[in-house]
């Protein structure tokens, strides 16, 4: 069946999560480490924006063709960039950027792989990226099971992702379906907006006691305040492999890393929701979910 026809793809996912190293301090957290009340807002220094966009006028060197939406990090328009009639999107934010985050745009823009959008500009509070179109993994999964093959295809093109970003040192810390498009060439992984240097010092970057991300995708040991790092991207993919292979949240309307950050126990397999899902990809799907992050692949690596 869907298993057998999928046995390639889930075993060039099951590589991409086992050719991995561990980082040295990935065992430094535990589940009983301190726990604080913590706020979830955007990566974004406490500055109002200051730019201005308009349909129907220049921006620079962009023509604003129309608007495509808002979300709680700003607004995103439709333009073309008139120097190389090339059409983008412009995502103005609700507030100005921090000096880092506009250290580690320019790091992002220089990623250069098929299933990550491009970032082609940067300004003070503004972000200028390819344009795409499609709808996003949280919509497709909205519209009905998805096939175990694919799960195993957007897997495989999401974790490659992954890898070149955590390659170069960038932890992504906000993936999630919503963050995912899916378009005819593939999964694309969007909103780098909250990523970051491993190494770097996140309390630059975020007001104190603040976790950048999504609350129902954050990984545990970021909830006692340690550093995001490669297995905290692990985690959320987990999760995203989760919400695909059984067709709902690991835990619908809550946090699995709240849960286990709070000595909860692990949630039950996606084949415990949904009949057809492989023995296999639930094992690996426990790894990924795994509560210490040392007993987590530690990053998505390629093996060609």
């Amino acid at each position: 069946g869907d298993w057998a026809r999928s046995s390639k793809a889930f075993n060039r996912l099951k590589d991409f999560m086992a050719c991995v190293r561990m980082l040295p301090h990935a065992d430094d957290w535990s589940p009983g480490a301190s726990r604080s009340t913590l706020e979830w807002v955007p990566l974004m220094s406490d500055g109002p924006t200051q730019t201005h966009v308009e349909t129907g006028r220049m921006f620079g060197v962009y023509r604003v063709e129309a608007w495509l939406g808002a979300g709680g990090m700003g607004e995103v328009f439709r333009a073309v960039d008139t120097r190389l009639d090339r059409r983008v999107a412009i995502k103005v934010c609700a507030e100005r950027f921090s000096t880092r985050f506009e250290q580690e745009a320019r790091a992002i823009s220089a990623l250069n792989h098929p299933h990550i959008c491009t970032l082609y500009d940067v300004g003070p509070d503004y972000l200028v990226m390819e344009l795409l179109e499609g709808s996003t993994l949280s919509s497709r999964i909205a519209q009905g099971p998805i096939a175990i093959d694919e799960v195993l295809q957007y897997g495989v093109q999401l974790a490659d992702a992954l890898a070149e970003a955590h390659a170069v040192g960038i932890v992504h810390r906000d993936l999630k379906p919503g963050n995912v498009m899916v378009t005819r060439h593939g999964i694309k992984i969007l909103d780098f907006g909250l990523a970051k240097m491993i190494g770097s010092d996140a309390q630059t970057m975020t007001r104190t006691g603040v976790v950048a991300g999504t609350a129902a995708y954050i990984a545990p040991e970021q909830l006692a305040r340690h550093e995001a790092t490669p297995p905290s991207d692990v985690f959320a993919l987990g999760l995203v492999l989760y919400e695909m292979a059984a067709g709902r949240p690991a835990v619908p309307g809550g946090s699995l890393g709240n849960i286990l950050f709070s000595g909860g126990t692990p949630v039950s397999p996606p084949s415990s929701v949904r009949a057809g899902v492989p023995p296999m990809l639930d094992a690996l799907i426990d790894r990924m979910l795994a509560a210490d992050p040392s007993l987590r692949p530690a990053r998505a690596a390629v093996v060609v």
